[in-house]
């Protein structure tokens, strides 16, 4: 019977149909998903691992921004849930603008515009982080120092948008400025931030290269300037998947680096004084197979067998004869023939004599 078929009497009145079950959710997004690429449409679903929506320092900010609007309070645990349910199947992410395609009770389209940010506070931002970034993929990684992470994120100031810079707009019959499929997307965005940082520099119109070129115009504090924008040697070694010595990565270009930083010659090993001595040669231990497991002895009394019994043979029945159709002849009762009586023997004339005539 299907769960739709149980419904209060009140709901005949709501608008909106029942809501359905995560799996349920999970089922209708997979389908879906796989009926349009089957026509050949692109998508770049958002799937979760596990339950954590974000686990970088970008994904986290980015939820902590949009949680921290008490205007979002409401929509916020659905689109949660919405998007733990995989049911984001789509998110696009160009300049200004996020496109996506929601599965909720049907498919649904999301667009949501966010506003670059002005060049006014991009520029404050590359004073602020002026000297305290080493490099783009430090950036990116979020390997950077407290203080630039406060400039980042600082309501009204920093990188994320404020609710005044964004505009929402869903095909969904709700009313609301923001509903569940909105709130879905919102927390998609946070989890791409995750694996693609730059979506956030991408969105916001801001470019990478400029903040990264004033951080190394500027003189860093602590640390001895480089030509050019030089990598740390633990980047290049994560990058090219080579290994590097920290005081050839630190020696400038075009110079050659110092006996201290070239690698020595392995020295060559001595040779034993005395005669050599006499060595066995190595026997291999011997393999040990292993033992075949005993049978475990079944626990408790051994159960009571039951003679086989053979099974009956069975006897064809007798046909039952059928019964005549229609109403029983009416026959007459069985008269036994009359018996032949003998007759009785005349009796007999007695003779007249002579004494008496």
């Amino acid at each position: 019977m299907s769960r739709y078929s149980r419904r209060h009497r009140y709901e005949r009145y709501s608008y909106f149909p029942q809501s359905k079950s995560k799996g349920e959710r999970i089922a209708d997004a997979a389908q879906k998903q796989a009926a349009l690429e089957k026509k050949g449409e692109r998508l770049s679903p958002v799937v979760l691992e596990g339950f954590t929506i974000a686990s970088t320092f970008w994904g986290k900010a980015w939820c902590k921004n949009i949680e921290s609007y008490h205007d979002y309070a409401n929509r916020l645990p659905r689109g949660r849930s919405y998007v733990r349910s995989n049911s984001v199947i789509d998110l696009q992410v160009a300049p200004g603008a996020v496109r996506a395609q929601v599965m909720g009770s049907s498919l649904y389209r999301v667009e949501i515009g966010i506003k670059r940010v002005a060049p006014a506070r991009w520029a404050a931002i590359r004073a602020a982080c002026a000297g305290k970034i080493g490099s783009l993929i430090e950036l990116l990684q979020g390997r950077i120092s407290g203080e630039v992470m406060a400039v980042m994120t600082r309501p009204g100031e920093g990188l994320f948008p404020q609710p005044a810079e964004i505009t929402f707009r869903c095909s969904c019959p709700d009313v609301a400025g923001m509903c569940k499929h909105i709130a879905a997307v919102m927390y998609g965005i946070g989890s791409r931030l995750d694996t693609r940082p730059e979506l956030l520099f991408l969105l916001r119109g801001a470019d990478t290269a400029d903040l990264i070129a004033t951080a190394a115009n500027a003189p860093a504090a602590g640390s001895a300037a480089t030509a050019g924008e030089a990598l740390a040697a633990e980047e290049l070694a994560d990058v090219f998947g080579v290994e590097i010595d920290a005081e050839t990565a630190a020696a400038p270009v075009g110079e050659a680096p110092t006996k201290a930083a070239l690698p020595r010659a392995a020295a060559a090993p001595k040779r034993p004084r005395g005669r050599p001595r006499k060595v066995a040669p190595a026997v291999p231990p011997p393999v040990a197979v292993p033992a075949a497991p005993a049978p475990k002895r079944p626990r408790g009394r051994p159960r009571k067998v039951a003679p086989a019994v053979p099974p009956p043979v069975a006897v064809p029945a007798e046909p039952v004869p059928k019964r005549p159709r229609g109403r029983p002849r009416k026959v007459a009762p069985a008269v036994p023939p009359p018996v032949a009586v003998p007759a009785a023997p005349a009796p007999k004339r007695p003779r007249k004599t002579g004494a008496q005539g």
